[in-house]
């Protein structure tokens, strides 16, 4: 039931993500929460089985827009989640994935630094198929929601004593930023539309982000 629940949110319930990835990590060696959280998952997709996902290209055009955000430190071994969304043109997710960091880090910084450069990797492909296509491209624009994170990436090294242990492996960004293949923007945390594949969030907020997310 995971993989088949994995299946439909890799496609077209993205906003299904967050909760398919923790129940992955759980499938040898559930107990009944996990059980419990799988049902309503499955509840939830039944219900909504009429919704999927909008693309809109818009006046932009064939443009390149990422949103990546980072959860930090939410798993029991300390290690935080990483959301990002790829879009083309004004709205709809072409790739969206939710997953857990590979290393533990020691800020909600450091955590974003390694979302942002792990992501990005699927942003420049896409910007180079593009261009192999015959679509001219403009700087991929990717947005982030975390300032401290951003002024990292423009200056490709340490600010502080705070953030000096960072690997240089996640400042690769920085010459592409350079060199104009990306284009760092900052975002409102309230319209980051990845935050939904980083944490479960109810209500009114679940729904305004959904809709963010899909269109």
């Amino acid at each position: 039931q995971v993989a088949k629940a994995l299946y439909l949110a890799k496609r077209t319930k993205p906003e299904c993500l967050t909760a398919v990835a923790y129940l992955t990590t759980r499938v040898t060696k559930c107990n009944l929460d996990d059980v419990v959280k799988l049902i309503r998952l499955i509840k939830y997709i039944r219900r909504t089985k009429n919704t999927g996902i909008i693309l809109k290209p818009g006046k932009e055009g064939i443009k390149i827009k990422s949103h990546i955000d980072a959860a930090y430190g939410v798993h029991e071994d300390g290690k935080s989640v990483t959301g990002c969304v790829t879009m083309i043109g004004e709205s709809g997710p072409i790739h969206a994935k939710s997953v857990k960091q590979k290393i533990v880090t020691k800020s909600s910084t450091e955590s974003e630094l390694v979302a942002t450069s792990d992501s990005a990797n699927q942003t420049l492909h896409l910007r180079q198929f593009l261009v192999e296509q015959g679509y001219p491209q403009e700087a991929a624009e990717i947005f982030q929601d975390n300032i401290s994170c951003m002024n990292l990436l423009k200056k490709g090294k340490s600010c502080s004593e705070r953030t000096r242990h960072m690997s240089i492996r996640y400042f690769w960004l920085t010459e592409k930023i350079r060199k104009g293949e990306i284009k760092l923007t900052h975002i409102r945390t309230e319209d980051m539309c990845a935050n939904v594949l980083t944490k479960p969030i109810q209500g009114a907020q679940y729904d305004r982000e959904r809709r963010l997310l899909t269109n």
